[in-house]
C-alpha cells in the first residue's frame, strides 16, 4: 500500500539531488531553476527530492589476498 522511502527518510536536503537543479558547467556549482548559481549543498524550501541525481558513496573493499587468485591445489 505505501511505498518505502528511496535510501531511508533521513536525507539532508541538498540542491545537488534537487528536482529543481542541474550541475553546472563548474563541478563546484548547480544551476536552480528557483535561486539561480547555488552551492551543492545549499537548499531552499522547494527542495524536491529526486533520487536519480543522487550519487551513493562508494563502499570499502576488502583487503584481498593474491592467493584467492591462483588456480593451484593446496
Amino acid at each position: 500500500m505505501f511505498k518505502k522511502p528511496y535510501y531511508g527518510a533521513n536525507i539532508p536536503p541538498a540542491c545537488a539531488y534537487c528536482q529543481h537543479g542541474t550541475p553546472a558547467s563548474d563541478p563546484k556549482m548547480i544551476l536552480c531553476k528557483r535561486k539561480g548559481v547555488v552551492s551543492p549543498y545549499y537548499h531552499c524550501w522547494r527542495f524536491r527530492y529526486d533520487p536519480l541525481l543522487r550519487v551513493p558513496r562508494r563502499q570499502m573493499l576488502p583487503e584481498l589476498d593474491p592467493k584467492d587468485f591462483t588456480l593451484d591445489e593446496p
